[in-house]
């Protein structure tokens, strides 16, 4: 997810355009897929984030790393997409762009992403046991989760989806009983 609200925006129209695209050439698998795995391929590689996104060095190196790195990983147009970018001195936007692309895909498709904070990892079972749970409060068709285990939260989850946050979560029950107890004492 982009920190930077501007790039955000920026990106809308590239993912759009690269929506309307693989709608109208029959191309919605590959290049979601392509994504999807990009996506994943670009959080575990920060170097190569840092370098597409070095204003530095000139499209030509990056069109050579991107040559050398992924053109035989990705479906041709997929790699088309990515060289425009490089072309226009937008490739910095390439993770706004795939967040925003996924989005319009999933939105296509009734597939929910949801953040879920939570002290400890869960069990398989207790994922499948909330994304079943999720699925019936959202209608979705499929729930996408983003899991992030934060130990600050001393137990229990934090829920966000794009309209709601609900907080389950032992540090903020304990927030609560401190703030009514803070109530009941100064009366």
């Amino acid at each position: 997810m982009s920190k930077n609200p501007l790039a955000a925006k920026v990106a809308i129209p590239y993912a759009r355009a690269l929506y309307d695209f693989s709608v109208e050439q029959n191309l919605m698998h590959q290049i979601t897929a392509d994504f999807q795995n990009l996506e994943v391929f670009l959080e575990e590689t920060p170097d190569l984030i840092s370098y597409l996104n070095n204003p530095l060095i000139g499209a030509n190196q990056k069109q050579e790393l991107l040559d050398k790195t992924l053109k035989n990983q990705l479906n041709k147009e997929t790699f088309k997409f990515l060289s425009i970018l490089v072309t226009r001195d937008r490739i910095n936007l390439l993770k706004p762009i795939i967040k925003s692309y996924l989005n319009l895909v999933y939105d296509l498709a009734s597939i929910k992403m949801v953040e879920v904070s939570t002290a400890f990892a869960f069990t398989n079972l207790q994922k499948n046991t909330l994304i079943k749970k999720l699925k019936e409060l959202t209608n979705a068709r499929e729930i996408r989760l983003i899991i992030n285990v934060d130990s600050s939260l001393i137990g229990g989850f934090l829920i966000k989806t794009n309209s709601k946050v609900i907080d389950f979560t032992i540090k903020n029950q304990l927030q609560l009983l401190a703030k009514h107890l803070d109530t009941i004492l100064e009366i």
